[in-house]
């Protein structure tokens, strides 16, 4: 499995009802992802407030496109750094500055049923791909 497209991925969750068979559709994405290079999994990578080690990678296009490669070791946590990867790269920079992207891990109906560790993680996660594309917009 090739990592989707978020409208693809949150077209394939609305048709999962139990939480069970959306977290593992989660882990799923978590596996399509591909592995970040050991070279890349540097502290200066690493997401600070992630109960799980988590790395994130970022490249600016000359045209200010953002892309972000991910990776965990932890494997629900994979996927959801999975889905943020989907939810942001390749964009404009201050589409993603723009974006509201724990709001769509709400519209997905996943954030509700995160422990509160990843959800902090996540938010970690998020303002790291949110300072990066603010970075790159010119903007800081």
């Amino acid at each position: 499995m090739n990592l989707p497209a978020y409208d693809e991925i949150a077209e394939n969750l609305s048709f999962l009802d139990e939480w069970e068979d959306r977290i593992r559709y989660v882990i799923d994405l978590g596996k399509a992802l591909p592995a970040l290079p050991e070279e890349l999994r540097t502290e200066a990578n690493r997401v600070q407030g992630c109960a799980s080690q988590v790395w994130l990678a970022t490249e600016i296009s000359p045209e200010r496109r953002v892309t972000f490669r991910g990776d965990s070791d932890a494997l629900i946590v994979r996927g959801l750094v999975a889905l943020a990867v989907a939810i942001t790269s390749g964009r404009p920079a201050q589409e993603i500055v723009d974006t509201d992207i724990i709001g769509r891990f709400d519209e997905l109906g996943l954030k509700a049923h995160l422990s509160s560790q990843r959800s902090n993680g996540l938010r970690s996660m998020v303002a790291r791909m949110k300072r990066d594309a603010e970075m790159a917009s010119g903007g800081v």
